[in-house]
């Protein structure tokens, strides 16, 4: 008999089958029926021999029912798990399937994406959707929420860790006067406390405002968790031979302020365990070979858009305390330009065979939360900040 050949078949017609009871090694000839039940279709087995026996009724629960096959390629029988009833074996393919139809038995999504490939295609296209949503959108509104949660505690912690192993290799104690420091964070201190509310992102969130400074890693300045900010002698040292004012770091104290008012830190690592987590649902042991590939990636596209949240802050609270944006925007440019021209002095002199980094130095390596090296558009924003404005800020 063809397998493409229809039949009709209706609720209580009985089809032969061989049922394996598990009492017995040898198989019952049975008549088997199908019956429409609101929970789905149930099971009647009508023994043939002894005669007289009552039949066996399993509800659909009671039932491992077999999934739906492709038409094209019907199996040679098809095989009942009863649970601890045994099994069933029936002969009749099509005209099993055709009762198991007329008896209410629909298929469902997965047997669906088993026997037609546009269903297939379909559920896999609208799942590549449903993760870039999640990714784009979820992962970082989920993480904003979460973050309301995090104790100061743990983010002073982190902060106080970062800072010792970075004191510990890569950055010096400062060399700048005491007294110049004691102007910096006399600013520093000045803009904090001016900081509107409608600029707070979180709610009851007070950092504790501390300016530090280092050597040891090029004109920089970066934030850390609950409310650490620190600057290098260069950054201060760069204004000062661009004849700049103070008005350029402080809007860089700006930005950095920023970071932490919006606790940014925090949020990339709460990002990092909810896109890893979301993968682990949507994709099973396949988002372990992912996660790392992912990390970085995500990594990076929050980590922009975090600059461009900072950039944001920094021009309202800078408009807030009347101080203008265009130093700042100056002082950054210059510094993409000198590392540019780094760049071209080291390729010229063969020096891009140093470790992998910004530039080939241990600065350029290091894992830091940074204004200037990390990102690739700092020219762009530079320039939007030396005009007064930033992309992508709400209007």
């Amino acid at each position: 008999m063809k397998a493409s050949q229809e039949f009709t078949v209706a609720p209580g017609d009985l089809l032969p089958g061989r049922w394996f009871d598990g009492r017995s090694s040898q198989a019952r000839p049975v008549l088997v029926g199908l019956q429409p039940t609101p929970r789905g279709p149930s099971l009647l087995l009508h023994p043939l021999a002894p005669p007289g026996e009552a039949p066996t009724v399993l509800r659909h629960a009671q039932v491992g029912w077999p999934e739906t096959w492709s038409a094209q390629r019907p199996p040679p029988r098809v095989v009942v798990d009863l649970r601890e009833h045994g099994s069933l074996e029936v002969d009749a393919v099509s005209e099993w399937q055709a009762a198991l139809a007329a008896a209410g038995a629909r298929p469902g999504l997965a047997q669906h994406m088993q026997t037609r490939w546009s269903v297939l295609l379909a559920v896999l296209l609208a799942a590549a959707i449903g993760l870039l949503l999640f990714y784009r959108y979820g992962t970082p509104w989920a993480a904003t929420q979460l973050t309301r949660w995090v104790p100061m505690g743990w983010e002073t912690a982190m902060a106080d860790q970062g800072l010792q192993e970075m004191d510990d290799g890569l950055l010096k104690p400062s060399k700048l006067a005491p007294e110049r420091q004691a102007q910096l964070r006399a600013r520093f201190d000045a803009l904090a406390q001016q900081i509107p509310p409608a600029l707070h992102r979180y709610t009851h969130y007070a950092p504790q405002w501390t300016l530090e400074f280092r050597a040891g890693m090029g004109a920089n300045a970066f934030a850390l968790p609950g409310g650490r900010v620190v600057m290098t002698d260069g950054l201060v040292q760069a204004a000062a031979r661009q004849g700049l004012g103070d008005e350029a770091l402080v809007g860089v104290l700006a930005h950095e302020i920023g970071h932490v008012v919006h606790r940014h830190t925090t949020r990339m690592v709460v990002e990092q365990g909810v896109l890893q987590m979301g993968l682990g649902l949507a994709l099973g042991d396949v988002s372990g070979i992912l996660s790392t590939g992912s990390a970085l990636l995500t990594g990076l596209h929050y980590r922009r858009s975090h600059e461009r949240e900072a950039d944001c802050f920094a021009l309202g609270l800078m408009r807030h305390a009347a101080l203008p944006t265009a130093p700042m925007g100056t002082l950054l440019l210059a510094i993409a330009r000198d590392e540019d021209e780094d760049d071209k002095k080291q390729e010229k002199d063969g020096a891009r065979s140093a470790p992998p980094g910004k530039h080939g130095s241990p600065e350029a390596a290091h894992p830091i939360w940074s204004l200037l090296s990390s990102h690739p558009d700092t020219v762009e924003r530079a320039s939007a900040l030396q005009q007064g404005q930033a992309p992508h800020c709400p209007q």
